[in-house]
């Protein structure tokens, strides 16, 4: 596939080839993020200014922007510096100041000549009952004010960016926009009733008020739908050719699974069993696996891995498991062995803390495929990790690694099998967006045996009570979380403020009761104390989040979270979710620093009517937005320009489907349409479809 479209050249030339950009403001606009015409093009107004004009100022409340037609009449030069010039101007009803500061005199006469009429517009507001209108945005003849639209829109700008100038590069921008052909399905144009993309982009940048930059007219719609539907073409490219991409059959016979599940006290619930089926079914195909497991909190992801591994244990290769901590590493170890070694296989965890002839041995025994399931962290990566076969790749909390580590991790066999899990329930606009290129199964059951959370509210100023409540469960033999807040962007506050409440609670509770661990510590102390905490050594854990994800202690049936209103409902819900593990009544206090905040009410309010992960996520996405939803950082969420995931979720779905069924009938964009979106692609910058394109 060629590069570039002849016809999109004039939109990705050089800046300094608009009007009014230099090399000295192309820097600027680079801070607002346009490197590009096309990149201003896809910049729109974020607000707009009333420039119609008006008798008289006395026709509009003020403070206010106005524009009127006035006579100017005295001027009265600066009585020192750093004081204002002012000069008496009458519109048709009314007297009024023009004020400058800084200004010199001669300007100021050929500017605003006595006795003659200009238009100003500029905001006016009343200092001392007299109305004043400081630095005017615009000063203009009669002739020329006939030229100023009748709504200014404003863009988004930088320290020493007008929007004076961006304004007058974006008409220049504008003037290069040529019709391209249509690229979205017909159908979907006509009942929508959108314009063309060039008629869109001219109209969303030239609105007639401010109801015109709302995102549910029609020319944003369009714009947005644009950049989503590349993006689903992009996903859906990607999914294909992974599809397309030779793998290897894993058939497993089904006798390791057999054994392990006959071990097991309980049955599978449905959605295991399901999600199971799903996964052997690809790993027998000879084509690559590339799926997202998303299982709520305590829906037993962890039995679905295992009999994942065992099936290509079956087939005769080995199997990896790679989780984002060392305490979540030992945990599925700790989980994993007891049901492993009974089938006479050999399971190792390697970390970053395995060193020397252990380590040697362990690797020696790896690539000889005496070890048949590897666990460990991002050890696992290390160019020194060699395996004899390793058929599938299991990566546990998919958000804390990137794309790169997921290839990574596949690169260590061959067509190497992957499967993400996740326990971070994402609604499925997100999911669509982030994980378009997989195949998604998901656990919605919680296994049999597991009794409902109670939820409820505290004021920190019951804490006397709550401590007293915590005194009477640990004398009943059970345990008990306790999370300190969440500080913003410092750890050492988080720190300390986690060893204060330690020390509190070592004193009401005794001593040898209350064990600690938060993130500034020294792993071999944190791994210690988790220890402890596990074996009942100490009744209650002081921590930070470090324990969000994963953490399995069936006998801690108490939950309290400190300053709940700090955390997101993404977050509550996870921590809540290290109880409730065992068959014992669990509860979560949501301790909460009066007086709560209307957003933050609503937060605990849903966290105590459900424990619906998926619906919590949804809750999430509406209160918060997606960036925050997935951590924006680190959630490879595209960046949209136009778009906007949370209130265009309709939107997503519809390019989603619209790009399936475009390529299920045109699968290497070769039609009119086909080539149309191609054209697309190249506009949204779409390289990786580009890319796929070129290869396929």
């Amino acid at each position: 596939m060629a590069g570039r479209p002849e016809v999109l050249f004039p939109l990705f030339a050089d800046l300094t080839g608009l009007p009014g950009i230099g090399p000295k403001t192309a820097p600027l606009f680079a801070r607002i993020g346009v490197e590009s015409p096309r990149d201003l093009l896809m910049t729109l107004p974020t607000g707009g200014t009333d420039r119609r004009l008006k008798p008289s100022i006395l026709d509009v409340p003020l403070p206010a922007t106005v524009t009127v037609e006035v006579e100017i009449g005295r001027h009265a030069p600066a009585p020192a510096k750093g004081r204002p010039y002012r000069v008496s101007v009458r519109d048709a009803k009314t007297d009024f100041q023009i004020v400058y500061f800084h200004a010199r005199d001669d300007w100021m006469e050929r500017h605003l000549p006595p006795g003659e009429r200009r238009v100003v517009s500029g905001r006016v507001e009343l200092f001392d009952g007299v109305a004043q209108m400081v630095h005017p945005d615009h000063v203009l003849h009669r002739a020329q004010a006939e030229a100023l639209p009748p709504f200014e829109p404003t863009y988004p700008l930088t320290a020493g960016l007008t929007l004076k100038t961006v304004v007058k590069a974006q008409r220049g921008a504008l003037d290069r926009v040529m019709d391209l052909p249509e690229w979205i399905a017909p159908q979907i144009v006509a009942d929508r009733g959108w314009p063309g993309w060039s008629a869109a982009l001219k109209s969303a940048h030239a609105p007639d008020s401010s109801a015109d930059l709302a995102d549910t007219t029609p020319a944003r719609q369009r714009l947005a739908y644009d950049e989503l539907f590349a993006h689903q073409v992009t996903l859906t490219l990607a999914r294909a050719r992974a599809r397309r991409k030779p793998g290897r059959a894993s058939p497993g016979d089904g006798h390791l699974r057999e054994r392990a599940l006959a071990a097991l006290p309980y049955r599978p619930t449905g959605a295991q069993t399901r999600a199971v089926q799903q996964i052997v079914e690809d790993l027998a195909a000879p084509v690559r696996m590339n799926r997202l497991l998303q299982g709520d909190v305590g829906s037993g992801k962890t039995l679905v891995a295992l009999l994942a591994m065992l099936a290509v244990v079956e087939a005769g290769g080995q199997a990896a498991l790679m989780a984002p901590t060392e305490i979540l590493a030992r945990q599925h170890m700790e989980a994993l062995a007891p049901l492993i070694a009974p089938l006479g296989l050999r399971i190792a965890l390697l970390t970053g803390r395995d060193k020397g002839t252990t380590r040697q041995e362990k690797l020696s025994a790896l690539a000889n495929g005496q070890i048949h399931i590897l666990l460990g962290t991002h050890a696992l990566f290390q160019s020194d990790v060699d395996f004899a076969d390793l058929r599938l790749a299991i990566i546990d909390e998919q958000h804390r690694f990137g794309v790169r580590e997921r290839m990574t991790l596949g690169a260590k066999g061959r067509a190497v099998d992957i499967l993400v899990m996740t326990a971070t329930p994402i609604p499925r606009s997100l999911s669509l967006a982030q994980y378009g290129d997989m195949d998604l199964s998901v656990l919605d059951e919680k296994p049999p045996g597991r009794q409902p959370i109670e939820t409820a509210l505290v004021s920190a100023e019951r804490m006397d009570q709550v401590v007293a409540r915590l005194r009477s469960a640990l004398d009943a033999g059970r345990q008990a979380y306790w999370v300190c807040p969440l500080v913003e962007e410092s750890e050492v506050v988080e720190a300390t403020a986690a060893e204060e409440r330690h020390r509190a609670l070592r004193v009401a509770l005794g001593d040898q009761n209350v064990g600690l661990v938060h993130g500034r510590l020294p792993p071999a102390e944190k791994d210690a104390a988790m220890a402890d905490f596990i074996a009942g050594r100490t009744r209650v854990l002081v921590a930070t989040t470090v324990i969000e994800v994963g953490v399995n202690v069936p006998a801690a049936t108490i939950m309290v979270i400190e300053q709940a209103e700090r955390f997101g409902l993404a977050q509550l819900h996870q921590l809540r979710g290290r109880v409730g593990r065992g068959s014992e009544k669990s509860t979560c206090l949501l301790m909460y620093q009066p007086p709560l905040g209307e957003a933050a009410r609503a937060r605990m309010e849903i966290m105590r009517e459900t424990e619906d992960g998926f619906r919590i996520a949804d809750e999430d996405l509406r209160l918060r937005g997606a960036g925050d939803v997935l951590g924006t950082a680190q959630s490879g969420l595209p960046r949209f320009r136009i778009a906007d995931l949370e209130r265009q979720t309709a939107l997503l779905a519809l390019a989603h489907k619209d790009a399936r069924l475009l390529l299920g009938r045109d699968p290497d964009l070769t039609s009119d349409r086909g080539r149309a979106a191609r054209t697309l692609l190249y506009l949204m910058e779409q390289d990786r479809a580009i890319r796929l394109l070129s290869v396929g």
